[in-house]
């Protein structure tokens, strides 16, 4: 599993290209197809500049790829790959479709583009906790101007919407005894808010030719193993559809998967699937440290 927009923290892939040959190589190679030290930017900041959505993409990408491939010498293997939002590249790349220089630069044009997309038609979003997946669609259609953007796990629910729906939403559920909060984000991502992004985006994704899928690859937009020749389409539509990391979870659990391992920075979605199966196994691939467990799990 590959992590999204809003984990990149200064410091991530550090201690991992300090230790891992492999993983050094992929943030020098990043920094050679981006043109500009991305790698510094990842290890060292600043802050500011890192959590720009142009640059936090493609640095999550790196770090994450710096993750698998330091895991892979270890002899990390995947059934399965997904990733949430932003992740799902990283995941593509792992599955074979896309190279990772073309990962590069497609991210970094799509955080270009969400970006110009958020600054013409400014929006917010916040989480729901507590209540259902079907009780927050219904109250984003009462509010109006406000979208279901990430079906994260039971009781999760991140909503998108122009800023006076996310504040008559916000208002709302305060005056009903409920649980919600504003999140740190620049735009109403993944809504209709977004989509000249989408627009944008689907210009480079058609200079782009997948390449066939490896491992098999499960959409969290979908639901579902997705082939190659639909992922020109699926990575635009991504942008203005819903995260549906739980519904996807539970396909691959499905599907026979018994251990689920986060690969790049945080532990984000690994605190998502154990909500969506309490009984899950769930490991962490983010320092060298955890490297170690490697060989045990793989057995």
């Amino acid at each position: 599993m590959f992590p999204g927009q809003g984990a990149q923290v200064v410091g991530m892939g550090q201690e991992l290209a300090a230790s891992s040959l492999a993983a050094r190589a992929t943030f020098d190679e990043a920094d050679k197809v981006l043109g500009f030290a991305l790698s510094t930017l990842c290890f060292e900041g600043p802050a500011d500049r890192l959590m720009q959505t142009d640059v936090c993409q493609p640095a999550l990408v790196a770090t994450s790829i710096a993750a698998w491939r330091a895991a892979e010498e270890r002899g990390l293997r995947g059934d399965v790959v997904m990733g949430h939002s932003l992740g799902e590249y990283s995941a593509l790349v792992v599955a074979g479709a896309i190279s990772y220089p073309d990962a590069l630069r497609l991210v970094a044009e799509r955080g270009a583009a969400m970006q110009a997309a958020a600054d013409a038609n400014p929006g917010a979003m916040a989480a729901v906790l507590g209540a259902t997946d079907a009780d927050v669609e219904t109250l984003c259609r009462e509010i109006g101007d406000v979208w279901p953007a990430n079906f994260n796990c039971p009781g999760q629910v991140v909503v998108s919407g122009t800023r006076d729906g996310i504040d008559r939403l916000l208002a709302r559920i305060a005056a009903e005894g409920g649980k919600a909060a504003r999140l740190q984000v620049s735009g109403a991502f993944h809504s209709p808010l977004v989509a000249s992004a989408a627009d944008r985006l689907s210009v480079a994704l058609n200079a782009w030719s997948p390449g066939e899928i490896d491992v098999p690859f499960l959409s969290t937009t979908t639901c579902r193993f997705e082939p190659a020749g639909g992922l020109r389409r699926l990575l635009a539509d991504q942008l203005v559809s819903p995260v549906r990391f739980g519904a996807a979870v539970e396909v691959a659990i499905d599907h026979g998967a018994t251990m689920f391992i986060e690969l790049g920075v945080g532990r984000v979605l690994s605190g998502l699937v154990r909500r969506v199966r309490r009984d899950a196994t769930v490991m962490q691939i983010t320092s060298p440290g955890e490297l170690d467990g490697i060989a045990e799990v793989m057995g």
